[in-house]
């Protein structure tokens, strides 16, 4: 079984972690917008006639990638792939539509998480300034006090972990991707996941729900 997996939720809600536990446990690949952008960040898009040739020009000038340069990377990522776990995309409805053209999915995770938990997930994570591996002050304390366990080097808090840029971040969510879970509340493979649970109690749920349904 090499399940095409959709795993959608707001900014804190745990998407990285259970997209990791599904890669491993259902052996497909874990495509992120991030890793994505990244990895086909000097292709050509002069065909497109935007205004840089490259996704690397928008992303080192600090610019919003156009949807129609992500969409063109994603589906790139995407091509030859048996199955995979997708995390960060689509942000919006127009994104949606492109990903219904690129690809058939089997299941869609959607990750539940109350806006006070997320604003406390959020605003208490620190992150490695080298390997870039995350710990929480609360729920993932490393062994030392601001040392990454993984590499010893220094944990940091991110720029936009503050508390104001926390609540933009969830209501720019609400505003733009929450309304793209209309368009797969119908879909056969749609699951509900409480995210406000253990770890082990979300996995378990995502496992019968991918189990289920791919």
């Amino acid at each position: 079984m090499n399940p095409r997996i959709l795993i959608i939720g707001p900014p804190g809600a745990g998407k990285g972690t259970q997209s990791a536990n599904i890669a491993e446990a259902f052996d497909v690949e874990h495509v992120t917008t991030g890793d994505a952008l990244r990895a086909n960040k000097d292709m050509d898009i002069s065909d497109m006639d935007l205004e840089y040739d490259t996704p690397g020009e928008y992303m080192d000038r600090g610019d919003l990638v156009p949807d129609a340069v992500v969409d063109a990377m994603v589906e790139e990522a995407l091509s030859g792939l048996d199955g995979f776990v997708l995390d960060g995309y689509p942000r919006n409805d127009d994104q949606a539509e492109a990903l219904q053209d690129m690809t058939e999915l089997d299941v869609v995770l959607f990750l539940s998480v109350p806006t006070e938990e997320l604003v406390d997930r959020l605003t208490g994570r620190r992150v490695c300034d080298d390997c870039g591996t995350n710990f929480h002050v609360e729920f993932n304390q490393p062994e030392e006090s601001g040392v990454c366990d993984e590499c010893g080097g220094e944990l940091i808090q991110r720029d936009d972990d503050n508390e104001e840029s926390v609540r933009n971040r969830l209501e720019v969510y609400r505003e733009d991707t929450e309304p793209v879970l209309e368009r797969y509340e119908d879909h056969a493979g749609y699951v509900e996941i409480d995210g406000d649970q253990s770890l082990d109690d979300v996995w378990a749920d995502i496992e019968d729900a991918v189990e289920s349904n791919a």
